[in-house]
């Protein structure tokens, strides 16, 4: 689900390549490796459309969400099936970039959040966005993420997260933000 509904997101295409399908096989691989890291040591929360998954919000705990040694070694063999060995290094350089942008205040740290592909703009994502912010009200919780695509800036504002920073990534404009504790 989530490789359909971020397909065409530029870090992603910048990272994986033009062709369409062969960038949503890549984003299923890679996003199957990362929610299974989440679900471990974070929370994944699921619309579903009855017994049909149609989007995801995933989140990490604090001091958990930057990458161990451990955790890049085995994402390496997933990044290389996924694209091969440049788009692996694309992925490894961007999230290189990510995790120096990653603030060092305690924070949950937000992402991916994806909708279906023919689903988006129906209130999914809001309504995930929704109970992730919560959730992070009700522990008093700072929350941070990243984006790489403008239109998403003006809905992450909408749910209290403002802007920290931007950076190129791969060539790619991308946006920090940051929900306070009591937003």
């Amino acid at each position: 689900m989530l490789g359909r509904g971020m397909r065409d997101n530029p870090i992603h295409e910048r990272a994986f390549g033009t062709d369409e399908s062969r960038r949503e096989m890549a984003l299923t691989r890679l996003f199957t490796a990362v929610l299974a890291s989440h679900a471990v040591k974070g929370l994944i929360l699921g619309a579903y459309a009855g017994e049909r998954l149609v989007g995801v919000c995933s989140m990490v705990p604090p001091g958990r969400c930057r990458l161990s040694g451990g955790e890049k070694l085995r994402l390496v063999p997933v990044l290389i099936g996924a694209g091969g060995i440049g788009s692996a290094l694309r992925t490894l350089s961007w999230a290189g970039v990510w995790a120096k942008h990653d603030p060092d205040e305690r924070h949950w740290h937000l992402g991916p959040v994806g909708v279906d592909r023919l689903l988006q703009g129906k209130g999914i994502g809001g309504a995930l966005l929704r109970a992730f912010c919560a959730r992070m009200d009700t522990e008093a919780s700072a929350s941070y993420l990243e984006t790489d695509k403008p239109q998403n800036i003006s809905i992450y504002e909408h749910f209290g997260f403002r802007t920290i920073g931007e950076g190129r990534v791969l060539g790619i404009t991308n946006w920090f933000m940051m929900r306070g504790a009591n937003a």
